[in-house]
């Protein structure tokens, strides 16, 4: 997209492609839902019951010695400690741990009641990452680590010196960043023990559930949903935890006496501290459960043998869609499918799918685009979602997260993936999406996991066929797409890797044969705060010969005081990655940053200051021609409460190599342009029952002038079952070539009646697009894994000039309502 105004993304339901009625497979689906689950999913409570002498199973290796454990590459921590101890650590506070095997599964209930609590020692002396390195946790917490024939179970108990009132507990729904800004109790596992990927779980007071994916010391995939379970309860001086985790649920390496890595994590929000099992260095950040290098070893496991777990997830589908612009304006449909898991071993699962339907995902948020470079949206499918990390090309964990004072280049906001200029070589969002429209997927398969000492990543998908002129798009043909990734781990927390990419039908080519894509990239982090991080990549496009490659390097250092970033990135004219996303292309980029940031101990309001300086320079990749010049300047302060107040001056040059259309009617000239702004931001910490970010902007846009003011990442947390999520950006600007105004508001509005079950809303309005839309979801997990949606979408004109309207927003584009059902059988 090369024009500014406004990307709107995919729109939801309302433009499934209506096809041929299907009923009789979608009844025939559904009847199947309704069928007992022969082997479904089940709590391992053999429930004899709790509270027995022989609850803890004293006939185990484990529970009984445990001192005779051969512990290989772990040389870097402490022997595993000797019965009844569950931990043993070193002078530098490192840990190992032990976990012990129960005759019964715990009764879930999240009341520590069980004799178990009372025979086994707790894991405690947690140890602060922020704000006081190395200190002790200010709150006490106690960990167990449990485990029987099916399950592992992870307990704690969370002492708390404030009363339940103070507590920071607000939300119920599944991982949600917010749940991640409450009273939190987290555990992660390494379950390969290469210190550097691994799965995580948590939940806050109210027994919300939060997991994801960590690959490679970063990159977290909080779409990975796995069968799990938690209960929380309180006593008189705190919060408890009990949580289930199915061995079904989680891959690791087979074999007697396994070794994993293990880190547990308290969030004690009111203070803004995080404290760990382990010691966590403060440069960190946020990200410090990443950091597997840093976790314990845990000892102890007798994991199953379970060999090939099949997990088969049909669904059935019916409703209307309704196109104003196509003839019938109304149909109805009813279709169904299956999803299909196989473990082709412990550590390597295959995932199939058949006539795929993505009808319950949530619509993408509009977004105001004054830049003449593509926007990014994120994927929300499922299928797409889980196991993402592996495909991840040239992507570093990160030493740190830490908010950056700076604003992205372009004007584009903070940064996130895809936003930067680096190309992302797989963009699952390019299958089953084209020009806007539902292209149908027909069915395909993924491999992921690890094969010796690689990690592997296969995926294969087909596409159907779209009729031109269908979802008022310009029409697809089927199309095959594949996507290969290779990595291996090397050194302690770096990696080498391949990734390549077919598909079958190039669009940019015409469809005269297939667009390819070759890389290598490669992942090093040194020491404690060192990274670096380069790829290189070359793309076959037909009729696109020559001046295909694109490559890049990368330093960071990101201590806590001081950091600084140096990178060269090349993206050549012809370098065309179709089953990727290419921000702008055919430039030469050189940049470098600086940062200082200080915590004054003699300021009791400031946490840290951070001042960062950047400069920023891009050339044409063929001509040498300066395009983009920017430097910048920005100053941020960290109060203890977690409120952030920030300032950033930039002064820009860019030079338009084709003419600009930033809003309607409004085109700017091939030219050089320098123009300066500022921008304030404060940011109301999340703690808070009303949060958000308030942004204001001044100065020159383009040789003119442009005022805006934003509201994002807004909540108001009216009770903890209910919230209003708001944003609203107003942007006026004043060129030589004319002025405009936009305006969008978007708000999504939330009731969770459980941790499984939720009600949202999404209503946007956008006055670049003339459009106001709607999308309402009840999604409801009936029994662990299986799931249904209720979803209505609609999307309406709000032009004022249209003659044939009434009221202001009354012109129908189109309209959709599906119920969907599925249900997981686990053999």
């Amino acid at each position: 997209m090369t024009s500014g105004a406004v990307d709107r993304g995919s729109s939801g339901p309302a433009h499934r492609p209506r096809g041929r009625c299907r009923i009789v497979a979608g009844v025939a689906a559904l009847l199947a839902l309704l069928a007992p689950a022969g082997a479904d999913i089940a709590h391992a409570q053999s429930d004899p019951v709790p509270g027995t002498p022989d609850l803890l199973d004293t006939a185990s290796p484990v529970a009984a010695a445990g001192a005779g454990f051969a512990v290989t590459g772990a040389v870097d921590r402490p022997p595993p400690p000797s019965p009844p101890a569950v931990i043993a650590r070193d002078a530098l506070r490192r840990a190992t741990v032990r976990a012990v095997k129960l005759a019964a599964g715990l009764r879930l209930d999240g009341v520590l009641d069980e004799p178990a609590y009372e025979i086994v020692p707790a894991m405690d002396d947690f140890i602060q990452q922020e704000p006081n390195e190395g200190a002790p946790a200010s709150e006490r917490t106690e960990a167990w680590v449990f485990f029987d024939a099916a399950n592992l179970y992870v307990a704690a108990r969370l002492w708390d010196s404030a009363p339940p009132g103070a507590w920071v507990a607000n939300e119920m729904q599944r991982d949600t960043p917010q749940l991640r800004e409450n009273d939190t109790f987290w555990v992660a596992f390494d379950t390969f023990n290469d210190r550097r990927n691994g799965i995580a779980f948590y939940t806050n007071p109210l027994g919300a559930l939060g997991d994801f994916q960590i690959t490679n010391e970063g990159n977290p995939n909080g779409d990975w949903n796995p069968v799990w379970d938690v209960r929380t309860g309180r006593f008189a001086g705190g919060w408890t935890v009990e949580m289930e985790i199915p061995f079904k649920s989680v891959r690791y390496r087979p074999g007697p006496a396994p070794v994993w890595g293990i880190q547990f994590r308290r969030m004690v929000r009111r203070k803004n501290e995080r404290s760990y099992l382990t010691p966590v260095p403060i440069s960190a950040g946020r990200r410090g459960i990443f950091r597997l290098s840093d976790a314990a070893m845990l000892v102890g496991l007798e994991v199953p043998d379970e060999g090939n777990v099949l997990e088969v997830k049909p669904y059935g589908i019916g409703g209307s869609t309704t196109d104003v612009s196509a003839s019938p304006a109304t149909a109805w449909d009813g279709d169904g499918g299956v999803d299909l898991k196989y473990g082709i071993t412990q550590n390597l699962t295959a995932d199939f799918t058949y006539n795929t339907d993505f009808a319950q995902v949530e619509v993408d948020e509009q977004q105001v685009n004054l830049t003449r470079f593509s926007l990014f949206f994120p994927e929300k499918r499922e299928f797409f979602l889980e196991g993402r990390g592996i495909f991840e090309f040239a992507r570093g964990g990160g030493p740190s997260s830490r908010s950056s004072a700076l604003r992205q280049i372009g004007g584009g906001g903070r940064s996130s993936r895809g936003s930067g200029n680096a190309p992302t070589l797989f963009y699952s969002r390019r299958i089953g999406l084209q020009d806007g429209a539902v292209v149908p997927i027909v069915g395909g398969g993924r491999v992921t996991g690890k094969a010796g000492d690689f990690d592997v990543g296969l995926l294969n998908i087909q596409t159907g066929e779209l009729s031109p002129g269908t979802q008022g798009a310009a029409g697809a043909e089927s199309t095959n797409f594949t996507v290969v990734r290779l990595k291996r781990d090397v050194l302690r927390r770096s990696a080498v890797g391949a990734l390549f990419t077919n598909r079958s039908a190039s669009v940019v080519g015409n469809g005269a044969g297939a667009n390819r894509v070759f890389g290598a990239d490669a992942t090093m982090a040194f020491y404690e705060n060192v990274s670096v991080v380069g790829y290189a990549a070359r793309t076959q496009t037909p009729g696109f010969e020559g001046r295909d490659t694109s490559y890049q390097g990368q330093f960071m250092y990101a201590g806590d005081r001081y950091g600084v970033t140096a990178e060269h990135l090349v993206v050549e004219d012809n370098f065309i990655p179709e089953v990727g996303f290419l921000r702008r292309d055919n430039f030469r980029r050189s940049y470098l940053v600086g940062r200082f940031s200080p915590r004054p101990a003699s300021l009791e309001a400031v946490r840290q200051f951070r001042l960062e300086a950047s400069y920023d320079h891009i050339l044409t990749a063929d001509t040498g021609i300066l395009e983009t010049k920017q430097a910048q300047v920005g100053f941020s302060t960290e109060f203890e409460t977690s409120d952030r107040l920030g300032m950033t001056f930039a002064d820009n040059y860019e030079f338009l190599v084709r003419p600009f259309e930033p809003g309607p009617g409004v085109v700017l000239p091939v030219g050089g342009y320098g123009f300066r702004d500022v921008e304030a931001t404060y940011q109301v910490g999340a703690q808070r029952r009303l949060t958000g970010i308030v942004t204001v902007r001044g100065g020159e846009y383009f040789n003119g002038n442009i005022r805006s003011i934003g509201f994002s990442q807004g909540r108001l947390a009216v009770t903890p079952e209910l919230s209003i999520e708001p944003t609203v950006s107003e942007n006026w600007i004043d060129t030589p070539a004319g002025s405009f105004h936009t305006r969008l508001i978007v708000s999504r509005v939330t009731y969770t009646f459980s941790p499984r079950m939720f009600f949202g809303g999404l209503i946007q309005y956008n006055s670049a697009a003339n459009s106001v839309s709607t999308n309402l979801r009840l999604r409801w997990e009936y029994s662990p894994g299986s799931e249904l949606f209720v979803v209505y979408t609609e999307d309406r004109d709000s032009d004022p000039l249209r003659p044939d309207r009434f009221d202001r927003f009354s012109a129908l584009r189109n309209r959709g309502f599906v119920v969907k059902m599925n249900r997981l059988f686990r053999f």
